[in-house]
């Protein structure tokens, strides 16, 4: 944030925004919208691109912006940006080619979708920054190879939880200490809630019923941790991770891990309920200099040899806008995948399923995700949450039964099919 609020403010004194186009429009594209035009000096959005145009018409609207103009071509979206009118467009590709978009924010959630936006970005030359960890989880590593390999930024993003763990995972490395946890902190888990019992709450916060199903059932932080692991190279210390259900502060959980077992996998990526400060996040870092225990036995970190880092809220799309200035201006990913896949979420029966059955998507009523290590998925041949949705299963599954490729016969013709088939084939190579 020290280098970031500075580079924004010189780019706002010359005139010269960062230029952002964002892909979706929904409850969380609503406030990155709002947060640029209102909060963010230095940085322009410029376009906005949603399947349902009216939706981006709103985030526009409930940010104050006016002389909105619909654009249905890439000539006439690059006027409006000259022009500095506000743009909006059904059609996702036009924002991939833009020449005056500097930075695009991904923000729709759909893995599908998702994928076929972010290879067309990265084949034009564009940074991304994705708020979608399904898309993330399932594909991250390919998509990161491919955009290295086009000289682009593909970055997670700041303020929503994997983001702020990366943060301090940097941090405590930074300082000289070893993380050996990244973890979250959550306030409910329940493998077995769906859109039904999530109706409520929902309603209460203007948001889809199985969008607030998926960080309930667990198959939200599952995809947030795989992608934390894919980041720094930890794994999960058994499917589905820990997951400590703990009252008090997160503090105390530095007694409940076996440092050497953490030493000997290179370190875990985990959660615990019920914790504070919630709901934000922690890093458990080690150090092997007595000197500088000494000193952090000083500043009140305690006697070791785990020591508790936190960070106690994230702000999602109040953050967000960061993410894509550390990208266009310093060039400098959130969170990015190091090489193959870590961890993976696989999919998991809810309910008892039946022959025949068609699975319906994350967060819904017929699967859950869980966090396992990618030799493991590979090794029994376990179905990946992100290509779950549209399977249909060739027999009967029980509740809690993890899911392989041998259950299902898989949709033809996807594209996130082919790009896992791809992902397997280029770490295998490289």
């Amino acid at each position: 944030m020290i280098l970031v609020d500075t580079a924004l403010r010189r780019r706002a004194e010359a005139n010269n925004p960062v230029k952002v186009g964002m892909i979706g429009a929904g409850f969380m594209g609503r406030g990155i919208a709002n947060q640029i035009l209102n909060s963010v000096p230095g940085m322009k959005l410029v376009a906005i691109s949603n399947r349902n145009i009216e939706g981006a018409r709103r985030a526009y609207q409930e940010a104050g912006a006016e002389n909105v103009v619909q654009v249905k071509r890439l000539d006439a979206l690059e006027d409006a940006i000259r022009a500095g009118q506000p743009a909006i467009a059904e059609d996702a590709h036009l924002l991939c080619r833009a020449e005056n978009i500097d930075v695009l924010i991904e923000v729709t959630g759909a893995i599908e979708f998702g994928a076929e936006i972010v290879l067309d970005a990265i084949a034009h030359g564009k940074h991304m920054v994705l708020m979608n960890a399904e898309l993330d989880g399932t594909v991250g590593p390919l998509l990161k190879a491919k955009a290295d390999a086009a000289g682009v930024v593909l970055s997670a993003c700041d303020g929503d939880q994997p983001g702020v763990q990366m943060n301090l995972f940097r941090f405590v490395k930074s300082i000289g200490l070893t993380p050996l946890v990244c973890g979250n902190i959550k306030g409910l888990q329940d493998p077995y809630r769906n859109p039904t019992t999530q109706k409520g709450f929902a309603e209460q916060w203007g948001q889809q019923p199985h969008m607030v199903t998926s960080f309930a059932d667990g198959s939200k932080i599952s995809y947030e941790q795989a992608i934390v692991a894919n980041a720094t190279g930890m794994c999960v210390s058994k499917r589905g991770m820990i997951g400590r259900d703990h009252r008090g502060h997160v503090d105390e959980l530095t007694a409940f891990y076996d440092i050497d077992a953490l030493k000997e996998c290179g370190g875990i990526v985990d959660y615990v309920v019920g914790s504070q400060p919630g709901p934000g996040i922690y890093v458990l870092g080690t150090i092997e200099d007595p000197k500088q225990r000494h000193y952090l036995n000083l500043y009140k970190l305690g006697e070791g040899p785990l020591y508790s880092f936190y960070t106690p809220y994230h702000l999602c799309h109040f953050e967000v806008p960061l993410s894509a200035a550390r990208v266009a201006l310093f060039g400098d990913a959130v969170m990015a995948p190091i090489g193959a896949p870590k961890v993976e979420v696989v999919a998991t029966a809810k309910t008892n399923l039946k022959a025949g059955d068609t699975l319906d998507g994350i967060g819904w009523y017929m699967t859950y995700g869980e966090a396992e290590n990618a030799n493991v998925v590979k090794a029994e041949s376990l179905l990946p949450m992100g290509v779950a949705e549209g399977c249909v299963l060739r027999h009967d599954i029980p509740k809690d039964k993890t899911l392989t490729y041998g259950d299902i016969i898989l949709p033809e013709g996807r594209l996130i099919d082919r790009l896992r088939v791809e992902q397997d084939a280029y770490f295998v190579s490289s």
